[in-house]
């Protein structure tokens, strides 16, 4: 969003819109997001998440600060993520793949519930009340929501550590090659801004997100 606030490409509607956005997904999207990478480890071995209070929907357990500020500033931000001990698991590197793999599930399988709820609003209700400004406001609210879903889960499966498709791809390479990704874990954040930077960022979403969309209402039909 800064970007484009830089460049005078949003106006003061797309201002709040974005808003309302970096709202719903810090406080309906991300705590379930969270909540499965947490509910996977705890099934997969790793008890003490129960402990650390991560086991919860409650969005003000999930909420990192600075990843809600970059979500508003610059239009990709993170929740405060969830503590896992590999050593907790039998299989670490396969299980934290897994664990890490639940996330961006659930964002998809949130959205082909956004999408069986879309279609079943679009059957159900009269063309008066749908383009009623509450007709409306619901369809924009469920789209939105589909919508945030898939750019999330895509978002989250770029192979770029500390995003969840780094762990996932970990599960097919060497230890090795697990070492030398996550020893340049602290530039990642400077990489994530210069692919947003240069368009390459929303070059994947552009791609990834429609097609995922798509298959949310395709599979709730």
């Amino acid at each position: 969003m800064l970007f484009n606030l830089i460049r005078g490409g949003m106006d003061f509607e797309s201002l709040l819109i974005h808003i309302a956005v970096v709202f719903l997904m810090i406080f309906l999207i991300l705590p379930v997001h969270e909540f499965a990478h947490a509910g996977v480890a705890y099934l997969l071995g790793d008890k003490s998440i129960k402990y650390r209070n991560r086991l919860s929907l409650n969005p003000l357990k999930h909420i990192d600060i600075t990843g809600a500020l970059c979500m508003l500033l610059l239009g990709f931000g993170w929740a405060k993520a969830v503590p896992i001990y590999p050593g907790n698991f039998k299989k670490p590197k396969l299980y934290m793949g897994i664990t890490a793999l639940a996330g961006p599930v659930s964002n998809i399988l949130c959205g082909m519930l956004g999408g069986a709820i879309a279609l079943l609003y679009i059957h159900t209700t009269t063309a008066e009340f749908f383009y009623s400004a509450l007709g409306g406001f619901i369809w924009n609210f469920l789209a939105y929501y589909i919508s945030i879903n898939c750019s999330l889960a895509v978002f989250n499966l770029i192979p770029i550590p500390p995003l969840d498709g780094s762990r996932v791809l970990s599960i097919f390479l060497p230890d090795r090659a697990v070492n030398f990704i996550y020893r340049y874990e602290k530039y990642s954040f400077f990489i994530v801004i210069l692919l947003s930077f240069t368009g390459v960022l929303d070059f994947i979403m552009d791609i990834f997100t429609p097609f995922l969309v798509k298959l949310c209402f395709f599979f709730t039909i």
